[in-house]
């Protein structure tokens, strides 16, 4: 993790966090396949293998001690490997949310250009992509407007998993879930009450020629509470 902010009142400068998490290697190492069984267990449970990574980039503008520019950028990765075929539910990524991709509820969107009807979307892989202007109101009272984008894919070769939500590289840019909104936050000194709402502005999982602002509308609105700033 590194940033360069110097106070509490600085509001020009960076922040990056890279990290990697690896699962089950030394308890695979310890254990062994009893039969019939097919893979190693600890406990009676199957050990769990992967490796997850993940990146974050945060840039903020102070332009006045009222107007801050804030950009964010994050991807992340986890592969499952050895004693496992997919990654666990708790360490899989989903998209939507107050904290990212606000026109959409979390675990609603994706993976890739799918729509689905499940309660827990997941995937593997993530990228998303923030930018929000913050203005002062009047005293305690802050306002917001903010354009997110993003989406979740699966990374994997395995022929079962829908084509649909697989990431195939560049091609797979199309599939980023675009919305937009704004937001009104007070102040507390100690802690920031958010209140954001956001519309849905561009949704990959559409046909073509309605992906565009076809949700666009108070309607198919998500409002967000939340605790401080998103990011």
């Amino acid at each position: 993790t590194y940033q360069n902010k110097e106070d509490f009142n600085d509001n020009n400068f960076s922040y990056f966090r890279a990290n990697i998490v690896s699962s089950g290697l030394l308890s695979s190492a310890l254990t062994k396949i009893k039969p019939p069984k097919t893979s190693k267990e600890l406990f009676k449970l199957p050990i769990a293998q992967f490796i997850k990574t993940q990146v974050e980039y945060k840039k903020y503008w102070g332009i006045d001690h009222k107007n801050t520019l804030v950009f964010r950028s994050f991807a992340g990765l986890a592969l499952a490997y050895g004693n496992s075929t997919a990654i666990p539910f708790s360490r899989s990524y989903f998209a939507g949310g107050s904290n990212e991709l606000r026109a959409w509820r979390a675990y609603e969107l994706g993976p890739g250009k799918t729509q689905s009807n499940l309660e827990f979307n997941v995937g593997n892989f993530k990228l998303v992509g923030n930018i929000e202007y913050r203005f002062k109101i009047f005293n305690s009272f802050n306002g917001a407007l903010f354009l997110d984008a993003g989406n979740i894919w699966n990374v994997s070769t395995n022929s079962f998993i829908d084509d649909n939500t697989k990431f195939k590289g560049f091609s797979s840019l199309k599939d980023i879930a675009v919305g937009s909104g704004f937001g009104l936050r007070y102040d507390f000194n100690f802690l920031v009450f958010r209140f954001d709402m956001g519309f849905k502005t561009y949704e990959p999982y559409l046909l073509q020629g309605k992906k565009w602002f076809t949700n666009y509308n108070f309607s198919h609105a998500v409002y967000n509470i939340g605790i401080n700033y998103p990011f």
